[in-house]
């Protein structure tokens, strides 16, 4: 499992998880798409913008294996924000291609990625 360095393990002064520190004995968690409710706690939301901006900084457009991060926190933005880059996708590999969809992320999260 790759792990991805300089990425944040988590939201600064919250339980919010982004990272995993080791791969599980059994084979990676499934990633898949999780429904978004309007009325989701403020600090779901936020932990969902916080984990935008990481991935944003640290892989732009360009992209990415999975490794290391968080099979929970990619399932909320996995199939919308956060979509695979390689065919046949298999969601549970650790090894797998995601990239991030800037129009669809601009969308949902336009305080993550200002006036550009």
């Amino acid at each position: 499992m790759l792990k991805h360095r300089g990425f944040p393990s988590r939201l600064p002064g919250t339980d919010h998880q982004f990272t995993i520190r080791r791969a599980n004995k059994d084979g990676a968690t499934l990633l898949r798409a999780r429904e978004r409710y309007a009325d989701r706690r403020p600090a779901d939301r936020e932990a969902d913008a916080g984990f935008m901006l990481a991935l944003w900084e640290h892989f732009g457009a360009e992209p990415f294996p999975r490794g290391n991060l968080d099979a929970g926190r990619l399932s909320w933005l996995f199939g919308r924000e956060v979509v695979p880059a390689e065919e046949p996708f298999d969601p549970a590999s650790y090894d797998a291609l995601l990239r991030i969809d800037p129009v669809r992320a601009r969308a949902s999260f336009p305080e993550v990625f200002g006036d550009e």
